[in-house]
């Protein structure tokens, strides 16, 4: 198919596309994050805050072994490891010895099996930390897993953090514990509108746990957690690279657009994952990134057929390299066009996520893939007549 052809047009295979999206779904892999401290000091809370409402309710999960006081509970691409049973300080070994059993059994596993992250929860309240709370962060870290200190329930008006609170986190700091930036993280979960306190606190605490898990498990974690939509932003953001990288090496031909009917599982299969990343359900989705796929293509033929005549080396084999610049720019503004459709649906602009506006979506996708391409394509014009 070559630049001056007929519109693209793509059968619409319902079973393959969902095999896509399913196939999106396994890439995106699991963020798996372990959880402790004493009873009523606010993880659950913590938890459902995070990553959505009922996350982590009362008696779920499973034990990771029959005779296990480790749980596994897993939500769409969240795992989340807590303890049943054991009350640290006064079992504190016992869950560590259960701990490095279950971390050594995983380490030739694949590692969405494996713990990437553990959160030790204090509450402001206490005013203390017990040694042997202090030792079980310390086996923590033996254990090779990042360890975030969380203070829960923080009291917060504005920029004044309540004094003994504050003086407390001062207390944990100078303790000198194997924690991650070597400092604890001062949290609400939720706000008291009783006594005029507010939530805060969980954006750098996300925004850390992201930098701090491995690259494996960053867009599950971003996908899973509902606070911070930067770092959904970011995951899109690496998903688009990874697509533009592919998108240039089939589009390296003399001819841009000579393959743009291969360049379509590339770019489904990225806007079915940026759509996993904002937690759009695929039946609502997923008909229309097909349709929207379509219209971008044709869209973008127009658009280089317009330009091609004026960038000098299209048509060679030295346009090859313009050709994948092409095919490259275009998935990236398809992807970013994409990314702020998703933002849109989930902030409710085209209606009940349930009942979508599809027309205004597609309309919306498209005007913004437009803008994006055709500043692309004009950027590449002026490079190439220098």
């Amino acid at each position: 198919m070559t630049a001056g052809d007929a519109d693209y047009t793509e059968p619409f295979d319902e079973g393959k596309a969902r095999q896509q999206w399913n196939e999106e779904a396994k890439k995106l892999g699991r963020f798996n994050l372990a959880i402790f401290g004493k009873t009523g000091v606010g993880k659950s809370t913590l938890i459902n805050a995070i990553f959505g409402e009922d996350v982590a309710p009362a008696g779920s999960g499973r034990p990771v072994t029959q005779e296990s006081h480790l749980y596994l509970t897993r939500a769409g691409t969240l795992g989340l490891y807590d303890t049943r049973g054991l009350e640290i300080g006064s079992s504190s070994e016992q869950v560590l010895g259960e701990l490095r059993g279950f971390i050594e059994s995983k380490r030739g596993a694949d590692p969405e099996e494996h713990i990437h992250i553990a959160y030790y929860c204090i509450r402001a309240g206490d005013h203390r930390i017990e040694p042997a709370e202090q030792d079980f962060i310390r086996g923590l870290h033996a254990l090779g897993l990042p360890v975030f200190l969380v203070v829960t329930q923080v009291h917060k008006r504005g920029e004044v953090y309540r004094g003994e609170h504050l003086e407390f986190a001062q207390h944990l700091n100078d303790l000198g514990l194997p924690i991650y930036l070597s400092r604890p993280f001062l949290t609400a979960a939720l706000p008291d509108p009783q006594l005029g306190y507010e939530a805060h606190g969980l954006p750098p605490l996300l925004e850390m746990t992201y930098e701090a898990a491995p690259e494996a498990a960053k867009s599950a974690f971003a996908a899973a957690q509902i606070v911070d939509r930067s770092l959904k932003h970011k995951a899109a953001k690496a998903r688009i690279a990874i697509a533009s990288t592919l998108a240039a090496g089939v589009g390296a031909t003399p001819i841009p657009f000579a393959d743009a009917a291969l360049l379509v599982p590339i770019q489904t299969g990225m806007m079915a994952s940026i759509s996993q990343i904002y937690r759009l359900p695929m039946d609502s989705a997923l008909a229309v990134s097909l349709a929207a796929t379509a219209l971008a293509t044709n869209a973008g033929r127009t658009l280089v057929t317009g330009t091609l005549k004026l960038i000098p080396g299209a048509g060679t084999v030295v346009g090859g390299a313009v050709a994948a610049t092409v095919a490259s720019t275009f998935t990236v503004a398809m992807g970013q066009a994409w990314v702020r459709v998703c933002e849109m649906m989930v902030d409710g602009k085209f209606g009940p996520i349930e009942r979508l506006d599809n027309g205004k979506i597609q309309s919306v996708f498209l005007g913004e893939f437009k803008s994006l391409f055709a500043a692309s394509l004009s950027s590449l014009k002026r490079d190439r007549s220098n």
